[in-house]
């Protein structure tokens, strides 16, 4: 039987969609292991805290040549969040989670799993006036899992996704989107309020160096010396070479609206033959058209920089 969504009126979808103005309650799910700029996305999440409360993170799965299977992606993102976390001294306990072992079997078969109880617990838990954001930087399989299990989320919450290409790009086979197009094509039918940021035409402007990473990320305290190991890492040849850290887009639009311009769009249809349809029909959400990626760039260097001043401090 086909699952029925709560109808929310586009009045209150697009006040829910209203880019934020103040500090937002949110949790984040994340494919850490899968490349290296999940990893910088967790941190400036944590080196936000002036504009995020960041309650929860959860690991996503993923399946490429970094693991075995899309339980052993997550398997392997939960492993290198907790990393993170103890690296910046942020206690993993009732906060980091397991998420789905697998993809979507099919449209109305969630993969039920610790994190996907954990958001819905905290969904229906956050006030009426206070959505919680749920920001997604890898395959969205938990977030619509929740969605399945307890469709009523959705009037309690705001999902933020880096997924797919530009909306008129020629397809959106991008690995976020594709790894699990059945849970994308459940998130973008079921009327949740969504901040969309595309990534190929949009989060691609978010390009570093290892030099820039030199000068700005390594010698930043633990954590920033982790990143940069990550980043050298990425690479066995860096010469003319440049990284997207793609996943730094979703959590700027949290901290600073107009570093990542958006506007109202009607939600696309995701085909499955993972290209864009469109039927100004349909319930809007706000996508992404561009990034400002020094000014992105800057707010990250400078936090991390004083975290690491703040850090040493406290040691001496």
């Amino acid at each position: 039987m086909p699952i029925s969504f709560p109808k929310i009126s586009e009045e209150q979808r697009i006040r829910r969609l209203l880019p934020p103005s103040g500090k937002v309650n949110m949790v984040l799910d994340t494919d850490t292991f899968n490349e290296i700029d999940d990893q910088f996305a967790i941190v400036y999440t944590l080196l936000s805290k002036d504009k995020i409360d960041l309650q929860a993170i959860y690991a996503a799965p993923f399946f490429n040549h970094l693991s075995k299977s899309a339980k052993d992606g997550m398997d392997k993102s939960y492993d290198e969040m907790i990393r993170i976390l103890h690296k910046m001294n942020v206690p993993d306990e009732g906060f980091a989670f397991r998420g789905s072992e697998s993809f979507l079997p099919s449209a109305d078969r969630p993969v039920d799993s610790p994190a996907v109880r954990d958001l819905i617990t905290r969904a229906m838990a956050a006030p009426d006036d206070e959505p919680l954001y749920v920001v997604a930087i890898g395959a969205i399989t938990n977030v619509a899992s929740a969605i399945l299990l307890e469709p009523r989320i959705i009037e309690k919450i705001v999902v933020v996704w880096l997924g797919g290409h530009r909306l008129d790009w020629r397809h959106t086979k991008e690995f976020n989107l594709k790894q699990d197009v059945l849970a994308a094509q459940i998130l973008f039918d079921c009327g949740v309020p969504l901040v969309l940021v595309p990534c190929t035409g949009v989060a691609s402007h978010l390009l570093t160096t290892l030099p820039e990473v030199e000068r700005y990320v390594k010698g930043k305290g633990a954590i920033g010396d982790f990143l940069a190991e990550r980043y050298e890492a990425c690479s066995s040849d860096h010469f003319g070479y440049s990284r997207v850290i793609w996943d730094i887009s979703v959590i700027a639009w949290l901290v600073n609206p107009a570093s990542v311009p958006t506007a109202l769009v009607h939600s696309p249809i995701l085909t499955d033959q993972v290209t864009w349809s469109h039927d100004t029909s349909r319930h809007l959400i706000r996508c992404a058209d561009y990034v400002h990626r020094d000014a992105i760039f800057k707010d990250f260097f400078r936090k991390l920089e004083q975290y690491a001043i703040t850090a040493s401090q406290a040691a001496q």
